[in-house]
């Protein structure tokens, strides 16, 4: 179905701007060992609970969600995609954002590129929008 990591994403973020869980779910791998951590929630496991868990969400409306700065690692059957979301606070155009970490894993199997993984996490405040970088020397 995606040919490319980069096409899956791409697939999943615009089914979450749609708030289209059928798509968006085509966009995970169709395996139990799939997982998924949204921001201050608990780790989900397993395709039906991730499938819940997005339903829940979407059931409120779009999510309008702009990732930027991907850092990617590839290699023959995995990619890890390692970004930034920034989610609006508010409806309003000139509204301020919540920045996320966020790292995606993808898998390449039969269909394509699968998502295995979404592990998404709050950025600290002192991140700016501008200058969203990890302070060196922190440990995990």
């Amino acid at each position: 179905m995606f040919a490319t990591p980069e096409e899956a994403e791409h697939a999943f973020y615009e089914a979450l701007e749609q708030a289209d869980a059928v798509r968006l779910m085509q966009v995970w791998s169709d395996d139990e060992e799939i997982v998924c951590i949204h921001p201050g929630g608990l780790r989900v496991i397993g395709h039906d609970a991730v499938q819940d868990s997005w339903q829940q969400i979407l059931a409120a409306g779009p999510v309008r969600v702009r990732p930027s700065r991907p850092l990617v690692m590839l290699s023959m059957m995995s990619a890890v995609h390692v970004l930034i979301e920034q989610i609006p606070t508010s409806g309003h155009p000139n509204a301020s954002f919540a920045n996320c970490y966020v790292t995606n894993i993808y898998h390449k199997g039969p269909t394509g590129w699968r998502m295995v993984m979404h592990h998404a996490s709050p950025a600290p405040a002192e991140a700016g929008v501008l200058d969203l970088h990890d302070i060196p020397d922190m440990l995990h």
